[in-house]
């Protein structure tokens, strides 16, 4: 793990740490680390499969913009995906619902644990979306790209050209990097990993 300062102990609270990483990169497995170490963590793309799950808030909105993507499960991810990869158009619009809506849950969140020394943003697109402007510290996850890639298309559906679709959204991991407060290398043990989000949340809690 790189970390490029050590925070000292928040002014208020909760000090709010940005996690995020690039697609494949064990952002899922690096969030879980940190509630098992206590620290409460908003996961945003949990928040967008439950509101576009059945019976979910943005269902009905995602129907009416993108007709045919949706059904008794919700949003149709596969069909949804295939109506706004590549075109930037229809993606603005597709984030033009989704994006407040997930940012209400956000605050909510926050409001519920403002008790607490810190919790964590679990955003995938914290750089691309400005994210990272709203968060006292950024913890990126990364590991090698022969093994996001592997990751990657084990996932059911995934191809070698939706993957590529997929990087072109996203800032490159090495800008991720280079901008990150801690790096969270996820290519090594599991243990290893769960060395680093240790000290990491130790980093925030009161002292």
């Amino acid at each position: 793990m790189t970390h490029r300062k050590r925070p000292g102990s928040p002014l208020r609270r909760p000090f709010i740490l940005g996690l995020t990483g690039s697609i494949g990169m064990g952002k899922s497995t690096a969030a879980a680390m940190f509630e098992r170490e206590g620290v409460p963590v908003f996961d945003a793309d949990a928040e967008v499969h439950r509101l576009q799950g059945p019976g979910g808030a943005l269902v009905a909105a995602i129907e009416a913009r993108f007709p045919g993507t949706t059904g008794p499960s919700g949003v149709d991810r596969q069909k949804l995906g295939a109506r706004v990869l590549g075109n930037t158009h229809e993606l603005a619009a597709l984030e033009a619902i989704v994006h407040p809506a997930v940012g209400k849950a956000q605050k909510r969140f926050l409001a519920r644990h403002r008790a607490r020394d810190v919790v964590v943003l679990d955003i995938p697109l914290l750089f691309e979306k400005g994210g990272w402007r709203r968060v006292g510290a950024i913890a990126v996850v990364s590991a090698p790209a022969w093994m996001q890639r592997r990751r990657v298309m084990r996932r059911p559906g995934m191809t070698a050209a939706k993957l590529k679709a997929i990087r072109r959204l996203q800032v490159p991991d090495r800008v991720k990097r280079s901008r990150a407060d801690f790096i969270i290398e996820t290519g090594r043990p599991k243990s290893e990993t769960h060395r680093q989000i240790r000290f990491i949340a130790s980093c925030f809690h009161a002292r």
